[in-house]
């Protein structure tokens, strides 16, 4: 490499996401501030957080031994190598380009959904993204029939989310740090002239219940993904299609009041939540309790 091209391609390394670099290491944040990351330290043992990653600046400091810096000079700890042999290591495993970073949900706001500007959307692709639907235990082959790597813009700013496609146009975006959608907000249904629908509060539990039917060679349901619990009329028309209702809503009160008043309103609706009772919704029952189980679950589905 030529010394031009040298400095070139670590001032490039120097610029590269933090908080995205330690995803990809296996590192996630334990708590979160106003901009900083924190983390249990990935060079040295600890039990309490101290290694912190300011977001706005993207550099990192490590409490515990008193140094930080940028990803580079991370780097060369980490690995315990020379800026050369980091730079030979991290061209060979990580894409040199302007850095998308992620940005913490307690930055969204109710106006959020108005700034956000769709740049461009491709196949799922980026090692982040795709650690994050392993970490929700959603195979990615599962997840790329539905959904799309999006690039977006926030507050002059651009990042990168999974993106789920409602009805409208519009996309329900989540990464491990942000959880919102653009304009158009609606529902989104799979129509698989079925006589039975499945109905899901939002995507995940949707890609869940697909995952965990993986190997069945074919569901005889249509789905509703009504994007927030507050769309349940908007898709009675639809649901009301069908000659029975599934309701997979989450165990919070707003989702378990749904099922309530889907239950008042006719017999065809019916609660399947009580297969995940001890969870949140049935994502939370995958991740936390559902490997090794699938195939007992899949049979009361």
């Amino acid at each position: 490499m030529e010394l031009r091209e040298q400095r070139h391609s670590i001032e490039e390394a120097r610029q590269i996401d933090i908080v995205q670099y330690l995803s990809g290491l296996g590192y996630e944040p334990a708590k979160f501030g106003h901009f900083d990351c924190w983390y249990l330290s990935p060079l040295r043992e600890e039990k309490t957080p101290s290694f912190k990653v300011n977001r706005k600046l993207n550099r990192w400091y490590d409490h515990g031994i008193g140094k930080g810096g940028n990803l580079v000079d991370f780097g060369i700890l980490y690995n315990k190598c020379t800026i050369g042999e980091f730079m030979q290591k991290l061209s060979s495993n990580f894409s040199f380009q302007k850095p998308l970073i992620n940005h913490s949900q307690e930055h969204f706001n109710s106006n959020t959904e108005s700034k956000i500007n769709i740049i461009q959307e491709k196949e799922l692709s980026s090692f982040s993204l795709l650690r994050y639907l392993q970490q929700r235990r959603v195979p990615i082959d599962v997840a790329e029939q539905f959904c799309r790597e999006i690039k977006y813009e926030l507050n002059g700013k651009e990042y990168f989310s999974i993106g789920f496609k409602n009805n409208a146009g519009g996309y329900e975006l989540r990464n491990p740090f942000f959880k919102a959608s653009n304009s158009p907000k609606d529902i989104t249904t799979f129509n698989n002239r079925a006589r039975e629908a499945a109905i899901f509060e939002g995507f995940f539990d949707f890609l869940s219940f697909m995952a965990i039917h993986k190997n069945q060679p074919q569901i005889l349901s249509n789905f509703v993904i009504l994007n927030s619990a507050s769309f349940f009329e908007k898709a009675r028309p639809f649901m009301e299609q069908h000659d029975t209702i599934r309701l997979y809503l989450d165990r919070d009160k707003t989702g378990q009041n749904y099922s309530q008043y889907a239950l008042s309103l006719s017999n065809k609706y019916k609660d399947e939540s009580g297969l995940y009772r001890h969870y949140k919704d049935l994502n939370d029952w995958l991740v936390n309790f559902g490997k090794g189980q699938k195939k007992n679950l899949r049979h009361k589905l």
